[in-house]
């Protein structure tokens, strides 16, 4: 080829204004999310319903952003990425206000799943405008920066919805929700480009949709599809069980679980913009070989303490810390790896990256709940979704075979 195609383009820029503007479309989920849980309890009490009825309102959002996304990423690579993502937007604004007077929890639960199919296609266009223009180390910094803006959600997102809610109760958060979703429709209609020019959309609905079947027959790309749904797993168990773990469990108060949330965020902000700087360094599949395991012996190592009470309280917040610190590793290289394979389909092969995502997320993070929504069933489950990254990445891509990281580095630049 000509030029390098870790290069951009030159009609975009990497501005901190595009990456912040990325980064709030890609974070509009976990906004929806971690703003949100402070008011659990209060949402539990208020609809006169259980605790696991209570965690569906989240999994059932990580769940309707899966398929949301899976229809999401077609459309975007047939009719460009502009369109698709004001449409979800939009959705988001209006659902939003929907939750805000649901009357029981089974209408809360059903519109929290479409709120999350509105959030799947900011979140698959950003990914696209990524490979769009970039990819190998380049697509996969820009990935961990993005992580950055991601990451501010769970610094501020708990703490401004707890005050939100203790002035006007957990309807006021989704009030919130919608108005920010409102800011957010504004900047991407005025400030972000269209990066699929006419000339390079599928011609037909029908073949982009069979792009599906091209995905699902590359094995390499299935891995590591999977890699990033299985971290976002060991996340979510954290997020949706951690306020039963920690206000219900140590008796946090509001404020002091908002304060841990926001410390551990700290930890996730961190780490990735440790992953952005490896990049410069490091090869992705040379990152991703190492990180899987390290994240999975974290979360083993936690699951211990939880289960035999080492350490007390303080062992068990900082052992999880530095388990969340290493989480973000693993999914910007993961995903600039797949999507490097399958520039033609951009759109498609986020949306599978994304659904995936967000689907294995859902359920395997629900079965906190199931086990007994306390810190061994929490930090069980994250051991168990580690253990699956590492195998799925051991079994599923030569990365740990001789040349194998060379090949998946190189997989997207031929």
């Amino acid at each position: 080829m000509g030029r390098d195609m870790s290069e951009q383009a030159p009609s975009f820029r990497t501005t901190a204004f595009y990456v912040a503007l990325l980064g709030s479309m890609t974070a509009l989920g976990a906004i929806s999310t971690d703003i949100y849980l402070p008011s659990v309890p209060q949402v539990m009490l208020d609809l006169h319903t259980t605790a696991l009825a209570t965690q569906w309102t989240m999994t059932a959002m990580l769940i309707g952003n899966a398929v949301g996304q899976l229809v999401v990423g077609p459309l975007s690579d047939r009719f460009g990425r502009r369109r698709p993502a004001l449409t979800g937007i939009a959705c988001h604004v209006g659902i939003s206000l929907l939750c805000a007077v649901a009357p029981n929890v089974t209408l809360l639960i059903g519109a929290r799943a479409l709120q999350g199919f509105g959030n799947a296609a900011s979140a698959v266009v950003a990914m696209a405008v990524i490979r769009d223009r970039f990819v190998g180390r380049a697509a996969s910094r820009l990935m961990s920066r993005l992580l950055l803006v991601i990451g501010v959600a769970p610094l501020f997102a708990p703490s401004v919805g707890g005050f939100i809610a203790r002035f006007v109760t957990w309807r006021g958060v989704f009030v919130a929700l919608a108005c920010f979703g409102a800011l957010l429709f504004v900047a991407v209609m005025v400030w972000l480009p269209e990066s699929l020019p006419p000339e390079r959309r599928s011609r037909r609905l029908g073949e982009t949709l069979r792009g599906y079947g091209v995905l699902a027959r590359d094995r390499n790309f299935l891995a590591l599809a999977v890699i990033p749904g299985l971290n976002s797993a060991v996340l979510m168990s954290y997020v949706i069980g951690s306020s039963f773990v920690f206000q219900s469990g140590f008796g946090f108060t509001d404020f002091q679980f908002s304060m841990l949330f926001a410390i551990n965020g700290c930890g996730l902000v961190g780490g990735a913009q440790i992953a952005a700087a490896l990049t410069k360094r490091h090869t992705p599949a040379n990152i991703l070989r190492v990180s899987i395991p390290t994240m999975t012996l974290l979360a083993g190592w936690l699951f211990l303490v939880s289960v035999t009470g080492l350490g007390g309280l303080p062992l068990f917040i900082g052992s999880l810390f530095v388990l969340l610190t290493t989480i973000n590793f693993s999914p910007p290289n993961a995903s600039a790896l797949a999507m490097a394979r399958h520039g033609r389909r951009a759109g498609t092969a986020a949306a599978f990256i994304g659904g995936v995502q967000f689907g294995l997320s859902g359920l395997i993070s629900s079965l906190v709940g199931v086990l007994g929504e306390n810190a061994p069933a929490m930090s069980g489950v994250m051991f168990g979704a580690g253990l699956f990254a590492v195998v799925t990445l051991a079994f599923g891509t030569p990365i740990y075979r001789r040349g194998g990281p060379q090949k998946l580095d190189t997989a997207g630049l031929r």
